[in-house]
């Protein structure tokens, strides 16, 4: 639906230009801008090189945390943890003494760009890696119209036309089911993201995919560098169909281990315990969920609920002695400097430095299946992220201005033209 006609679409207080042709981003999950680096000096980025010659190349910051479930929702918004509600993958719900995944779209706070475009009677395709994702994001879509599509790789083979405006995605697509920890995870995504465009034509479309091989393998080693070759060849193709791209990513990713390949952490309920008795405060780590094999719920931040009566000054100050903590702030501050919601987070909130990651109990980490050296985020070392455009865009700013969940709106601008 390219109708000129159409208004400008306006959504948590900022406004979108109609898109005159797809308007498309791109969340590669993960990304650390040396792995983009990387792949173009080895020369197999032929077309993301071209892009960043003769297009817009910024970086931008995410949100913090830097995790998937709170950037990808900022994207799909427009607005940080504060406005949305999603501040991770995971959280402590004092009010019935229960840790979930923050993955119900109970949890979501602000209707996204996605349901607004709809409303407005655009077409929308939103493809995910995993499924976690999918309903947070696909909020707001009715799929009776076949004017949404919003399905994941993960569950491609489950698809239905009627929950996810795609019937049997993976028949669709042709390709099998992938498996959950693989780079096929992400290159369906990317398939399917030129199918959509070449058959569907949406106006809007959101690709975000898995950081699996990003956690796994560091920039130079060649599983990086394939991975990132076969998103050039797609890229290729969706620049080509004549799509305006936004490129960016969810966070960074740093290495967090010794020498030996051994995991940097700093256990922060074991000190806790030791400070204020045994799980008398409680520390959540919100990079958790379902998909641990590659990081064993180890990121760079945290949040504790200490208990009545506990001098917050005192065990901050401790915190902060204590080697690879960075930042150790309370509720109040982590809400200012991070746009956090107050009533999703502990009492203080912890960010460990580059190489190091934050845990619970030693004994409550299983890293079993870590079989290289852990790659992991969550903190500001990993909150710098890319930010391609494939159009001229002269008065885009740089971070720490220019955020990724700028994307749409970059991205729409770019396609209005």
């Amino acid at each position: 639906m390219k109708d000129t006609e159409h208004s400008d679409v306006t959504v948590n207080g900022r406004d979108y230009p109609w898109p005159k042709v797809p308007a498309i981003a791109i969340c590669l999950d993960g990304c650390e801008p040396a792995y983009l680096d990387a792949a173009i000096a080895a020369g197999l980025m032929p077309t993301l090189k071209r892009i960043r010659e003769t297009g817009t190349d910024r970086r931008a910051h995410s949100v913090i945390p830097s995790f998937t479930n709170p950037n990808n929702l900022s994207i799909a918004t427009g607005r940080p943890p504060a406005v949305h509600g999603i501040c991770g993958n995971y959280l402590y719900e004092p009010e019935t003494g229960e840790e979930v995944m923050m993955n119900d779209v109970r949890f979501l706070r602000a209707p996204t760009i996605f349901g607004a475009f709809h409303e407005a009677g655009a077409r929308v395709a939103i493809v995910t890696a995993k499924d976690k994702l999918r309903a947070l994001l696909g909020a707001g879509l009715r799929f009776d119209e076949d004017r949404a599509r919003c399905f994941s790789a993960e569950r491609s083979a489950s698809s239905t036309a009627a929950e996810h405006g795609q019937e049997k995605a993976s028949d669709w697509l042709g390709l099998p089911q992938p498996e959950v920890y693989s780079a096929d995870l992400s290159e369906f995504v990317f398939a399917a993201g030129v199918k959509l465009l070449k058959e569907w034509q949406p106006d809007v479309m959101y690709l975000t995919t898995t950081d699996y091989v990003q956690h796994k393998y560091a920039p130079e080693q060649p599983e990086a560098q394939d991975f990132y070759r076969m998103f050039d060849t797609y890229l290729t193709e969706l620049d080509a169909l004549g799509a305006a791209i936004v490129v960016t990513a969810d966070h960074g990713m740093k290495p967090k281990h010794n020498a030996d390949g051994s995991p940097r952490v700093v256990y922060v309920q074991d000190l806790l315990d030791l400070w204020l008795g045994e799980a008398a405060a409680r520390v959540i780590l919100p990079i958790t969920d379902p998909y641990v094999v590659h990081h064993g719920a180890l990121g760079s931040f945290a949040t504790a609920y200490l208990p009545e009566g506990a001098d917050r000054a005192e065990i901050i100050a401790r915190l902060e002695a204590v080697e690879g903590i960075m930042v150790v702030v309370d509720k109040e501050e982590a809400i200012r400097r991070f746009e956090l919601p107050g009533d999703r987070i502990g009492d203080i909130v912890m960010i460990s430095t580059e190489t190091m990651t934050i845990g619970t109990s030693e004994d409550r980490h299983d890293l079993a299946a870590l079989n290289e050296p852990l790659r992991s985020h969550g903190g500001l070392t990993e909150q710098e992220v890319p930010f391609i455009v494939n159009r001229v865009m002269p008065d885009l700013p740089s971070a720490p201005e220019l955020r990724n969940f700028d994307a749409f709106r970059y991205a729409c601008m770019a396609a209005a033209q």
